[in-house]
């Protein structure tokens, strides 16, 4: 029995042993884990830190991609108004050169009837050039009522009958159109 006390009492020694390590084991694992806690308080402050360094530098990108294209895109409008009209003055130069050969020809020749069907020639060949470029000359105007978004009044004259008062009388210059919006105004005179 003695020897059954002794076991016991070992085994009851070992016991308190153990459960004094695991109370150490605990405590440590406690005291690691205040430690952490902070570090878990900063983890987040941390990653936040870095989302928000993040987003900056995507930001900055984005900022720097978007002045990148306003510049190109000013620089390439400026490029365009300064070469629009290349292509309509490309179309333009042959009728020059045929304006220059009528000069030449017209020196030496005497009948003024060839001269000046040769002009009327190359006139029907700049207005269809004019014309493929989508200007148009606006319709004839005599007898229609005034119409200010067309036409500018230069004068007015007493109406030769009643029926044309406030209508067109006489077109002093054609206006023009490019597409739906005029370009040249027709300069008229209107009855009073």
């Amino acid at each position: 029995m003695k020897k059954n006390k002794e076991e016991v009492s070992e085994q009851a020694n070992e016991e308190v042993l153990d459960q004094k390590e695991q109370m150490k084991e605990d405590k440590e694992v406690a005291q690691e884990e205040s430690v952490k806690e902070p570090e878990s308080n900063l983890d987040p402050l941390a990653k936040m830190q870095g989302e928000l360094a993040e987003m900056k530098d995507k930001y900055l990108r984005l900022y720097s991609d978007f002045e990148n294209f306003r510049k190109r895109n000013a620089k390439e409008r400026l490029d365009l108004i300064k070469t629009a009209s290349e292509e309509v003055l490309r179309d333009l130069i042959p009728v020059v050169d045929d304006f220059e050969r009528a000069f030449k020809a017209s020196e030496n020749e005497s009948d003024a009837g060839k001269v000046r069907e040769g002009n009327h020639l190359i006139f029907q060949k700049f207005v269809k050039v004019l014309e493929s470029k989508g200007l148009k000359v606006m319709e004839d105007q005599i007898g229609h009522p005034f119409d200010a978004e067309t036409q500018e009044a230069i004068t007015q004259i007493p109406a030769p009958s009643e029926e044309m008062k406030g209508k067109v009388i006489d077109v002093v210059e054609k206006g023009y159109t490019l597409g739906d919006k005029v370009v040249r105004y027709a300069k008229v005179v209107t009855g009073a």
